[in-house]
């Protein structure tokens, strides 16, 4: 997979292609994504340009933040395509709605001049599963049962995969790929396949342990034949 980490003049640049076995720890950033013009891409990177685009701005943060935290490498989705980041050790948010400058003006009451400036973002929640547990089982059709704690198991594959069928992303294959935790299966995210491809490659991963499983054997297929007609014999 290819990290970002900051070259000489402190701008984000690409890392070479590390390995399963020799990926180093690094932060990742959490963020809403822009209009597809306004995000930099790992084009972008490579042919060193994107730094006019709006996006560039939370790329800089990252890895600005990432440094403060002591982490030499970073990674974004917009720009590094491998989605391999289940490993990574620390997230950050980036809001573009949010400003920061009284935090960083006055440590009296940075906490919560921050906490009130990112409860009024358009990102956050104003509540959990547990409060909003009516509104999201109306839009999304997901079980309160579900929501409550009830072991995910217990619904269907058919079931849980209409769960996302309402929901809107950026990129059409996220609508499957949003899937994956609820069926505890892993992909490789390809962002070029369509929903179609996508929801294909998530069924056959959602089966693939099933049909791994050992066939069940009648009792009576492996008792000797002298048993058969003893009492007790079925």
């Amino acid at each position: 997979m290819r990290l970002l980490e900051r070259n000489s003049a402190g701008e984000p640049s690409l890392t070479k292609d590390f390995v399963s076995d020799n990926i180093p720890e690094y932060a990742i950033l959490s963020h809403r994504w822009g209009a597809d013009t306004e995000e930099v891409t790992y084009g972008d990177l490579i042919n060193g340009i994107g730094k006019s685009k709006a996006g560039y701005r939370k790329i800089r943060f990252c890895g600005e933040r990432a440094k403060r935290d002591g982490y030499c490498f970073f990674w974004v989705d917009t720009c590094c395509i491998d989605k391999s980041n289940a490993n990574a050790a620390k997230c950050y948010v980036y809001l573009s709605d949010v400003s920061t400058t009284k935090r960083e003006a006055s440590d009296q009451f940075s906490e919560y001049t921050w906490e009130l400036a990112f409860r009024s973002s358009r990102w956050f929640i104003r509540g959990d599963k547990n409060t909003l547990g009516r509104q999201i089982h109306e839009t999304t059709g997901i079980p309160l049962t579900a929501l409550q704690g009830a072991p995910l198991s217990q619904f269907g594959v058919d079931k849980r995969l209409s769960w996302a069928e309402k929901r809107q992303t950026m990129r059409k294959e996220d609508k499957a790929y949003s899937l994956l935790g609820i069926f505890d299966v892993y992909i490789p995210l390809i962002y070029s396949e369509g929903i179609d491809n996508a929801l294909t490659r998530l069924r056959e991963a959602i089966e693939k342990p099933l049909k791994a499983r050992p066939k069940t054997t009648f009792l009576g297929a492996i008792r000797p034949k002298c048993d058969r007609g003893r009492p007790g014999y079925l």
